[in-house]
């Protein structure tokens, strides 16, 4: 959508970095936004800070405008007649909202505060993990401008899947006409509007867990060891209390500090696998030990995840995942923090538990066996490589399999990636596209009505990746060089997975 706007060209951040977006906006939005802030302004955060994801959807991006040099003449005098004051805020209005007593359209009680409180709020917020507050009047003023890049290119709120592939629940992504809607207050100089007359508030994309049975919490403060990202595993054991199998019917995150914590993914390791991961834990210091793509051991298995914005879900009626006693959580904390003085995190997570339920559904990692033993090969100066595989894991189980959600999963030379299913009619049925892969904003994604594969159906999975010079990810604040790169769980690694919460029928 260009909304008679013209088309942002947005340059991939390093590492740490803002993303920046050279372009033009309309005239009046150039103005506004030159006015208020000068050509550029700039997140003090890393790109991976500002809004929701995982079991619920969303981080990336940065503020920035570029276009013509500072207006003047009847431009100049037209924005400034609009609203607009060299300090960021509008002129004054009166207490029914409107300017020079012609009452507003759109105004912020009204129209606006409804939308950012829905779809930015969980994040915008003082103290929250965005670099910014969009929590009243005065933020939304102070930020509005610049945050038109990011509103026209749809990468805030971020939304990763392509809907032209599937509908998924909980889309937190603005339609064109709040966006419209958003546009045209920023046109009439963002008036405030009445406090009385505020919209009503707008149904949130997730109703939160219903029930929290059981919260389990890292064994100690830890304190971020590497900036800006620091990943960290953390070693949750299975309640002892807990003498016979389980099921996880609901998944929420507790982040113990709102500023650094990015994400939590929750992967389950079963008794057998413990020992593996308890020695991880002990040949390093300090709480947890460093982990990047997964946990470093051998489980695959999500129990859930967490990302800013995310309260917290149960799974669809009837559904749980199996605990059995001796099991531990291993708990992945991605830490994005300005510097190491950040304040201690002590996180945890809300579950919902039950002692039976209707179908136990489990979570299938899918990957070509082949890849994980060195068959996955990404050259070095490569701009697009492109893996693929196909299986037909019902037939291999030897039934019908029901899909309620899918997940991509590569590392920082992704570029974009699908999962679909091949149908034995020959028809094909897109569960999950990621037209601009971005790490930091990986979702876990569940479909209004779930997706049926059949024996002779085959599940088809698709990664590209760019090992350009231009798209090396930075390590300790330098480029990296092409190197030829294949499977493994390193930061300088890749993987092509696909995830899917099923239940065998």
């Amino acid at each position: 959508m260009d909304n008679g706007h013209h088309r942002l060209r947005a340059i991939p951040p390093p590492r740490g970095h803002a993303r920046v977006y050279h372009g033009q906006f309309a005239v009046s939005e150039l103005v506004r936004t030159v006015l208020s802030y000068g050509v550029m302004l700039r997140s003090t955060r890393a790109p991976s800070c500002s809004l929701p994801l995982l079991f619920t959807g969303a981080i990336s991006l940065a503020l920035v405008g570029c276009g013509d040099d500072e207006p003047a003449g009847d431009d100049a005098a037209d924005s400034a007649d609009s609203g607009a004051t060299g300090d960021g805020t509008t002129a004054a209005t009166g207490s029914d909202g409107s300017d020079d007593g012609v009452a507003a359209e759109v105004t912020y009680w009204q129209d606006v505060k409804p939308l950012l409180d829905a779809r930015c709020g969980s994040c915008h917020l003082p103290g929250g993990i965005a670099p910014f507050s969009l929590q009243g009047y005065e933020d939304a003023v102070a930020f509005g401008p610049s945050s038109v890049p990011s509103v026209l290119e749809k990468t805030m709120p971020p939304w990763q899947p392509n809907d032209d592939c599937a509908t998924h629940v909980g889309n937190i992504s603005l339609t064109d006409e709040q966006i419209d809607l958003f546009m045209e207050w920023i046109d009439l100089g963002m008036p405030e509007g009445d406090p009385a007359n505020e919209g009503a508030p707008m149904e949130p994309p997730s109703a939160g867990l219903t029930r929290i049975d059981q919260t389990l919490s890292m064994p100690e403060a830890y304190s971020v060891q590497s900036a800006p990202d620091d990943y960290r595993c953390f070693l949750l054991p299975w309640p002892e209390e807990y003498t016979t199998t389980k099921y996880v019917t609901g998944f929420g995150g507790d982040p113990g500090n709102d500023k650094t914590v990015h994400h939590i993914i929750a992967f389950l390791a079963s008794a057998d696998e413990t020992e593996t991961y308890q020695q991880l834990d002990d040949a390093e210091e300090g709480p947890g030990y460093s982990c990047f793509g997964g946990t470093g051991g051998p489980s695959r298995t999500w129990l859930g995840a967490w990302a800013p914005g995310g309260g917290g879900e149960d799974l669809p009626d009837g559904l749980g995942v199996a605990v059995e006693p001796g099991s531990t959580i291993i708990l992945q904390v991605h830490y994005n923090a300005l510097s190491l003085d950040a304040e201690p995190d002590l996180s945890s997570i809300n579950l919902k538990i039950e002692d039976s339920v209707d179908k136990v559904a489990f979570v299938v990692p899918f990957a070509s066996p082949a890849w994980l033993a060195g068959g996955m090969q990404i050259p070095a100066g490569e701009p697009d490589v492109m893996h693929e595989f196909s299986a037909d894991i019902a037939g291999f189980v030897g039934g019908e399999l029901t899909i309620y959600s899918s997940a991509l999963h590569m590392h920082l030379l992704g570029s974009s990636g699908r999962l679909s299913i091949d149908r034995a009619d020959g028809s094909q049925e897109c569960l999950l596209q990621i037209d601009d892969w971005d790490f930091a904003w990986q979702g876990t994604y569940g479909y209004p009505q779930p997706q049926r594969l059949s024996p002779g159906d085959e599940i088809h999975l698709e990664c590209h990746y760019d090992n350009s010079p231009g798209n090396q990810p930075y390590i300790d604040g330098e480029r990296g060089e092409p190197r030829d790169v294949g499977w493994g769980e390193g930061t300088t690694d890749e993987m092509c997975l696909g995830v899917m919460l099923a239940t065998l029928d």
